[in-house]
């Protein structure tokens, strides 16, 4: 369980990083916890607001000539596709080129997405933790096929430590600051409603 006793740090664009798992074609046509409309929103929006706030990202994909495809357009382009790895492990920590990218980021706060949760997410989350990393996983920007797996996969990662959250949560603990010159740029990535009144307060008032 999660160590109660340890205090809070949080992140910041200096000590996190992104890390996007499997948010395939033929994948996203499985979820069934969210609309596809709506996940592929929420990655989209997680993948800028990093991009705004200068947190690395890395995106992988499962045998993406399979019929599981590749990246989903929408996300490629905020990404590129020449920094998307492609591997064949089950467990994307287990790939050495993606754990390498990892860990060149020199980041101990990581926050994980995918498709399907209970694995692309949790699997390398759990595998964070016990390497001495805190794990954040982005719940509304990872899917899975039914009700029990999301369950089921949110109690496991819970249980091995792992910080559970939303995307736009995550990147306004980074943000930290609404009078910071990135807060509507931010606000802006996150492509929600409240977000954007907030965006343009940020900037009526920032510095």
């Amino acid at each position: 369980m999660t160590n109660q006793s340890k205090p809070y740090e949080p992140m910041t664009a200096d000590n996190a990083a992104l890390i996007l798992v499997d948010h395939q074609i033929g994948l996203m046509t499985g979820v069934r916890d969210y609309e596809t409309g709506e996940l592929k929103r929420n990655v989209v929006a997680l993948a800028k607001a990093a991009k705004v706030l200068g947190v690395p990202t890395i995106v992988t994909t499962t045998a993406r000539d399979s019929m599981w495809g590749p990246t989903f357009p929408e996300l490629v382009e905020v990404v590129g596709p020449e920094r998307i790895i492609d591997r064949m492990s089950v467990n994307a920590w287990d790939d050495p080129k993606v754990a390498a990218a990892i860990e060149a980021t020199r980041r101990k706060k990581l926050i994980f997405a995918g498709v399907s949760l209970e694995v692309c997410a949790g699997f390398p989350a759990i595998t964070a933790i016990g390497k001495g990393y805190d794990a954040y996983v982005a719940v509304d920007a990872s899917g899975t096929f039914s009700q029990t797996k999301r369950e089921v996969g949110l109690l496991r990662m819970q249980q091995a430590g792992v910080i559970l959250s939303d995307y736009s949560t995550l990147m306004i603990e980074i943000l930290k600051d609404n009078a910071s010159p990135l807060a509507a740029g931010v606000y802006e990535a996150l492509d929600m409603a409240w977000a954007k009144l907030v965006g343009q307060l940020a900037k009526a008032y920032g510095k």
